[in-house]
């Protein structure tokens, strides 16, 4: 076949010949379906899909308990996502139909398929069912990508510093091999938080990028170790970050983890001097022993049952689970994408009752005004009734 004009130009680039099989590649694999309509309304759907239909292509064991899991299309075609960006994933379990948000991990430079990594959680409803019960060739809906926590190198600064915890490197797995394996010129340091080397996703794959990439330096950072680990220690604190970042003052922050690691590194950040713009945060969802978060009512232990009105409907509803939980629970369908208080689709009106909202909720001044919460970070601390 004769080559473009396009592909002549490509060529001459440097590494324009890996750029070219990329191509090559994903043509092959994964056709891009966006020629086959003129209308807006379907080259948008193309873009912005309202449904994905996605199955199990591949599940490697990273034998820390987790698994990620290759998600390839049933259609043949991908949306474009934005690397630190999620799909959120919906199942059937016991008869109770739900959702959860998993970042994708692999690279926004191929459509072929989404990876996405999901660690084992004490108690998880629907981890515990990806990790023990899915197999290869399994179906699922999903969301299209969505989420502010993306890696912008057009407005960012040329220095990227993650700050992971736990899962929490899965975003920053995406990001990182767009840098990398695209070899943009960026530079980025990690500093990820985890209990123990072991528990480490992604530690080899990362220790072998700083090896090869003089533009990226990853710093493992051990909490419950002991004598045994030789490198850093702690908590990713301020003394700690000033020790391994290179002019902190020239740098956008990224930050993903567990809620209380989140809103400390931001706190270190902040008396830092590190002004709020350069700051980028995800958010996972509320904290699971969300009784001890700040505001909670002293009174109550969170293991309180109240009755939960929807209609003609009354359900149960434990104080230390999420009105969209309960209503999960009891087949209540209700839209739903992030699970962290962003998106506002999971949002109900509360006719009557008393919540406790927990952090990180982007609620609108119009629902402050008309009564809206939004279910996935809301928890009952009275009986209460809501509309759909």
């Amino acid at each position: 076949m004769a080559k473009t004009i396009k592909d002549t130009l490509i060529g001459t680039l440097v590494y324009g010949k890996e750029v070219l099989e990329d191509i090559r590649i994903t043509r092959k694999v994964s056709p891009d379906k966006m020629s086959l309509g003129k209308e807006p309304g379907t080259r948008i759907a193309q873009l912005h899909a309202k449904e994905l239909s996605l199955v199990v292509s591949a599940i490697f064991d990273t034998g820390k308990n987790a698994k990620t899991l290759r998600l390839s299309s049933k259609t043949g075609y991908l949306p474009p996502f934005e690397a630190g960006q999620y799909i959120n994933i919906f199942t059937e379990i016991e008869g109770v139909r739900t959702s959860r948000p998993y970042s994708i991990s692999s690279s926004p430079r191929q459509r072929a398929y989404y990876d996405i990594t999901v660690a084992r959680t004490e108690g998880g409803f629907v981890s515990d069912y990806l990790l023990d019960k899915v197999k290869v060739g399994d179906e699922f809906s999903a969301n299209g990508p969505a989420g502010v926590f993306r890696f912008q190198p057009v407005f960012h600064k040329k220095h990227s510093v993650f700050l992971a915890g736990g899962s929490g490197i899965t975003p920053f797995m995406s990001m990182l091999r767009e840098i990398l394996e695209a070899h943009l010129d960026r530079q980025v340091t990690m500093l990820y938080g985890c209990r123990s080397v072991k528990a480490a996703l992604f530690h080899e794959e990362l220790s072998a990028y700083a090896k090869e990439f003089p533009n990226f330096s990853y710093h493992l950072v051990v909490s419950d170790e002991g004598d045994s680990w030789t490198g850093e220690k702690g908590f990713i604190d301020g003394k700690l970050i000033s020790k391994l970042v290179s002019d902190i003052n020239e740098a956008t922050y990224y930050i993903c983890g567990p809620q209380v690691m989140n809103d400390f590194c931001k706190k270190e950040l902040e008396a830092m001097g590190i002004p709020e713009k350069r700051i980028r945060r995800e958010m996972f969802g509320a904290r699971r022993d969300i009784e001890q978060e700040d505001g909670w009512p002293k009174e109550l232990s969170g293991q309180e049952v109240f009755k939960l009105t929807v209609g003609d409907k009354v359900i149960e509803a434990k104080a230390n689970e999420s009105i969209l939980t309960s209503l999960e629970r009891s087949g209540v369908r209700v839209n739903v994408c992030c699970r962290s208080g962003e998106c506002s689709l999971c949002r109900v009106k509360l006719i009557s009752g008393r919540v406790f909202l927990s952090k990180g909720i982007m609620l609108r001044m119009a629902d402050e005004k008309f009564g809206y919460i939004h279910s996935c970070k809301a928890y009952p601390i009275s009986d209460i009734e809501i509309g759909l």
